[in-house]
């Protein structure tokens, strides 16, 4: 039988709920910055009815006319079935269209459409314009450690 919690006289009340301990760790501010970044995004991409990951996927495509859905996959680093999803949906809106891989049946080449092309030039503006005011006042060499940092953290993946 567990102990019941001892019983206090006296109940706490917290005013302020301290992080001070997970501040000592890197993965945990990349976490909070990751939040705000995550959220301004979604803000900015709203408007053009694009969430991260199909936004993601949007510029993929543009950027590697002719890939197949498993490059892309790869690419997104998410599950094949979790990506057909996204494609559904890009294609539902005519932003892509997929076009089988002649000498293999069973893959498709993903390309983008002309509304998918004129989508992706409004959207990479508009992200870039949200980056240059979110990070507004973090000069470029911090950048520069910061995008280095990250990098390193990820080609380190599996060496745990």
């Amino acid at each position: 039988m567990k102990n019941p919690a001892p019983k206090s006289d006296q109940t706490t009340v917290v005013t302020h709920v301290s992080d001070a301990t997970l501040r000592n760790f890197m993965g945990y501010h990349m976490k909070r910055a990751f939040n705000v970044v995550q959220a301004d995004l979604a803000r900015t991409l709203k408007p053009f009815d694009l969430r991260m990951l199909t936004y993601t996927a949007l510029v993929l495509i543009v950027d590697n006319p002719g890939m197949r859905q498993s490059q892309l996959a790869d690419a997104m680093d998410i599950e094949r079935p979790n990506l057909v999803v996204i494609i559904d949906e890009l294609e539902r809106r005519e932003l892509i269209v997929r076009d089988r891989v002649p000498n293999d049946r069973r893959a498709y080449a993903l390309k983008v459409t002309l509304a998918g092309r004129h989508l992706y030039e409004k959207t990479v503006a508009a992200v870039t314009a949200h980056e240059a005011v979110l990070l507004d006042g973090i000069d470029d060499a911090t950048r520069v450690a910061v995008i280095a940092a990250m990098k390193k953290i990820e080609k380190s993946q599996g060496k745990g």
